[in-house]
């Protein structure tokens, strides 16, 4: 089993890690790290349902169709990515399966023709802080669940079918997306 360790978190002001001390005796427990490959993460069931949970909101929101291969077709690849995502105390809150599409492969004028990259400057939220506190005002945290699987794209793109979601009567068609996923070069511009 390939495993990765929690990767530390980071606050303001201190650095805190949630893995284990270093030892040779660690106990392996798949509930309390993020597998690196998908064989891995389909013999666990909470992975297994982090991963079909995110493939029914892909199928949900019709990400993509399903469309013959064509040899001219640039192809992507996918890869499952997975995240333990805690709460404040250090808790498991919920695991994550998210499918990252390997941007890195994209050809520029042939899958994607412009870029964006929504970024928030560190001074903007600190300014947001301090008037929140100075007004007295609560503050909330809110997570949009899938929030990038809304943006529609304009270009043709194709990956490749999921692994462990590869369509059995279609094992050679593609899936060509109509809304965006994670990991391609457009980015969310909406």
């Amino acid at each position: 089993m390939v495993l990765r360790p929690r990767q530390p978190k980071t606050t303001l002001s201190t650095t805190t890690t949630t893995a284990p001390a270093a030892s040779f005796n660690w106990v392996v427990s798949p509930l309390t790290y993020e597998p690196l490959v998908f064989n891995d993460a389909n013999k666990c069931e909470a992975w297994n349902n982090a991963i079909c949970e995110e493939i029914q909101v892909v199928r949900a929101n019709k990400t993509w169709t399903l469309v013959t291969f064509h040899p001219l077709m640039n192809v992507i690849g996918c890869q499952w990515v997975y995240m333990i995502k805690c709460r404040v105390d250090g808790s498991i809150e919920r695991y994550k399966g998210r499918l990252v599409v390997r941007g890195f492969t994209q050809q520029e004028d042939i899958d994607y023709f412009e870029t964006f990259s929504l970024v928030i400057k560190q001074a903007i939220v600190i300014l947001v802080f301090y008037i929140a506190v100075s007004c007295d005002w609560k503050i909330h945290h809110l997570d949009i669940h899938n929030a990038f699987l809304n943006d529609i794209l304009d270009e043709k793109v194709y990956i490749k079918q999921p692994l462990g979601f590869v369509d059995y009567s279609l094992p050679s068609y593609v899936c060509r997306l109509h809304k965006s996923l994670y990991g391609l070069k457009q980015a969310l511009r909406a």
